[in-house]
């Protein structure tokens, strides 16, 4: 379907043409009718299939001028990097709109946001924790509030942002439109849309957990880390490798990805992950969409807020405890029905992950043998050597303890006396009290 077939108006249509955009994605053709008429949407689709926009789209052709400063559409985000996105993608569209948009999430100075709300706002994009503190400063006033998206939902609860999630929704008006967007569904989200939803729709582009089809999967047996490195160098060689995605679990093992890829190597790699500061994140992601890098290492958490065209290929350096993330992972590629590869790798204690990844998309990744000419290592990390746990013997004797003094005074008739006893202390022991002489007449 096209975007001509949908009921957008001029000023839609032309930003879409900006974009050099015709088409409407599945999820995006399925979700526009159905947020027009004002329902409760849950929209189930993977990363990368245009769900930004398919909320985006209804909302912005919904949208009325006020005159009013505090915003009438809430976009509710887990990570910074995503609010940015969402930020960036709204301005696309509302380009010929007059429409004030803004976001606000934590990390930063709270001072510039607060002068930004009061200046007016009509769509505001947030993280749950900054928004909460936007809210109770008094500066921001959630009763114009019409209508809330909730973007990347199972991402949001995993960070345990459900308390602020429920503040937020608890403070918004009671008649309002939600629309709810994620990759999969889990327990908790059907509880927060059975709390807060008014009988969701649902639309489905794929089934929870379907992997795209248009990305191309396959998996490694790697023994260790060092193999693993000496195998991403290698895959780094092919003409193929143009923009590279690479997912480490944790952010100590994104450093020392980035410190043994980055000696003496000649291409460029970058790092992105939470403990980086804001405005390093943000050169970060922005020299990797310009091309500066060729390698971008990053953990799970900044997944979310990544998008950027022509990634060619997705590594997952270790399978991820959370299903989920794999999900999310390899929707890094692929994106805007353009085709993808992902490449796994697994050692011996990931490959209970591997298969919970496996059984969850209901689909057996490919296997690739390691090419000869790549190292086997057998030098082991500290994590990966074996850990001998043994209960410690003292060899040294007990110390003796010291003898001191006993626990009660002895009785003043059993002390030793080196000197004749004084009459006062004759009469202190006949009489058990001091006794003095009378005085003489």
């Amino acid at each position: 379907m096209t975007f001509a077939e949908l009921n957008l108006n001029a000023s839609l249509l032309n930003a879409l043409q900006d974009l050099q955009i015709t088409e409407a994605t599945t999820i995006q053709a399925a979700t526009f009718a159905k947020a027009m008429s004002g329902a409760d949407i849950c929209g189930i689709a993977q990363t990368g299939t245009g769900k930004t926009f398919a909320y985006l789209l209804p909302l912005l052709r919904l949208h009325k001028f006020s005159k009013d400063k505090h915003p009438q559409i809430l976009v509710m985000v887990p990570t910074r990097e995503l609010a940015l996105q969402v930020k960036e993608s709204a301005l696309q569209l509302s380009k010929y709109m007059t429409i004030r948009v803004l976001a606000v999430f934590g990390g930063v100075n709270i001072s510039s946001q607060l002068n930004e709300v009061k200046d007016g706002v009509d769509l505001i994009v947030a993280t749950p924790g900054r928004l909460l503190d936007l809210i109770y400063s008094g500066s921001l006033r959630m009763n114009s509030i019409k209508r809330v998206v909730i973007d990347e939902m199972d991402e949001m609860l995993n960070l345990g942002f459900r308390p602020q999630l429920e503040r937020v929704l608890d403070s918004l008006p009671s008649k309002r439109q939600n629309l709810l967007f994620s990759a999969t569904i889990t327990e908790e989200v059907e509880l927060i849309m059975h709390d807060f939803f008014n009988t969701p729709i649902l639309v489905e582009a794929a089934p929870s957990g379907t992997p795209l089809e248009n990305i191309t999967q396959q998996k490694y047996a790697v023994p260790n880390f060092n193999t693993k490195l000496n195998l991403v160098k290698h895959l780094l060689q092919e003409s193929s490798m143009q923009k590279v995605l690479l997912f480490a679990d944790s952010k100590r093992m994104a450093d020392e990805i980035f410190l043994a890829l980055s000696k003496g190597d000649s291409y460029n790699i970058g790092v992105i992950h939470s403990n980086k500061d804001q405005r390093n994140r943000i050169q970060t992601l922005q020299d990797f969409k310009d091309g500066k890098y060729k390698l971008l290492i990053a953990t799970d958490l900044i997944a979310r807020g990544i998008d950027v065209a022509e990634v060619s290929h997705v590594i997952s350096f270790d399978m991820p405890e959370k299903v989920e993330n794999y999900i999310h992972r390899i929707g890094r590629t692929g994106r805007a029905d353009a085709s993808g590869n992902a490449i796994a790798f697994y050692t011996r204690l990931e490959e209970e992950n591997l298969i919970a990844i496996e059984n969850f998309m209901n689909y057996e990744i490919p296997k690739s043998e390691i090419p000869q000419d790549v190292e086997i290592s057998g030098i082991l990390t500290s994590d990966e050597q074996p850990k001998v746990f043994m209960k410690e013997i003292s060899s040294q004797l007990p110390k003796l303890e010291s003898k001191g003094a006993a626990f009660h005074e002895k009785a003043l008739k059993n002390v030793v006396h080196t000197k004749p006893l004084s009459f006062k202390d004759k009469m202190k022991q006949k009489y058990k009290k001091p006794k003095k002489r009378k005085p003489k007449i």
